[in-house]
């Protein structure tokens, strides 16, 4: 099986952090084991904004987030996009498709309306965690 290049959207991400339940886990899990994660420093920044706030305090201690925060650091590509470019209605997106389109991702993973939704920019896939789990039980 082929090594696949990944980007998957914060909210994933979190979802699996907080519960070792579910499909977004079991992707996260496949994610790591048998492919690669692709982070630009936006997109890295944006999971760690995140990841601290107050409100997951009762779902995950703060060691586990950082331990979690370095294992995706470590085994994950990192790109730098250029320019940025406005490809969905909300630009909180813009940077999982930038990072997708630069590292040429398999696709971008992800449970955002406004992303699923978007039309196809220059080939990427951009697919649900279910897809996902099917494109990867394929691949």
């Amino acid at each position: 099986m082929t090594s696949l290049k990944l980007v998957i959207d914060t909210n994933i991400l979190i979802s699996a952090a907080l519960s070792s339940q579910g499909a977004p886990a079991k992707l996260v899990h496949s994610a790591l084991a048998r492919h690669r994660l692709v982070f630009s420093q936006a997109t890295f920044d944006e999971l760690r904004t995140r990841m601290y706030r107050p409100k997951f305090d009762r779902y995950i201690s703060l060691e586990d987030r950082e331990r979690l925060l370095r294992d995706f650091s470590a085994c994950a590509i990192w790109v730098e996009p250029g320019e940025p470019e406005q490809y969905c209605r909300d630009r909180d997106d813009d940077p999982f498709i930038e990072a997708a389109l630069k590292a040429q991702a398999h696709c971008l993973i992800s449970g955002d309306k406004d992303l699923l939704e978007a039309p196809e920019v220059l080939g990427l896939r951009i697919v649900s965690v279910h897809q996902a789990l099917d494109l990867l039980a394929n691949d």
